[in-house]
């Protein structure tokens, strides 16, 4: 069964962390650009951030660059999330997505994370954060 499956999420307070996981399971995300999006309650989806297929490219909303970090491990099939200093800002549904997009360039990738044509979603997982 070909599926994304995120976990790591939960509550935070304020200036704490959190990583998620994207694990790929009938499939391989070698040759896959790989994002990560959230739904805030009552907003739109928005592109998080996104990581070309040989990690060589990661781009990052404006609203979280500098506090998060997206990475890949190939052997785990995973893509990763690393949320610092978070804010209430932060708090919504954060979903993954793989598109098989191979030797994507910059303006691709922020495409890529700014219309979220991924072949493949994830359920997502919540993250809350509050005092």
């Amino acid at each position: 069964q070909v599926q994304l499956v995120e976990s790591g999420g939960g509550s935070v307070q304020p200036g704490g962390s959190l990583t998620l996981s994207c694990v790929a399971s009938g499939f391989t995300l070698a040759g896959y650009i790989v994002g990560w999006f959230r739904q805030a309650p009552g907003k739109e989806r928005e592109g998080v951030s996104a990581i070309s297929s040989g990690s060589s490219i990661t781009v990052y909303s404006d609203s979280v660059k500098g506090r998060f970090t997206i990475s890949r491990d190939y052997f785990e099939n995973t893509v990763y999330l690393q949320m610092n200093s978070l804010h209430s800002e932060d708090t919504g549904i954060y979903y993954c997505a793989a598109a098989k997009m191979a030797n994507v360039s910059r303006p691709q990738a922020t495409d890529f994370m700014t219309n979220g044509r991924g072949s493949y979603w994830g359920q997502g997982t919540q993250v809350t954060v509050s005092p």
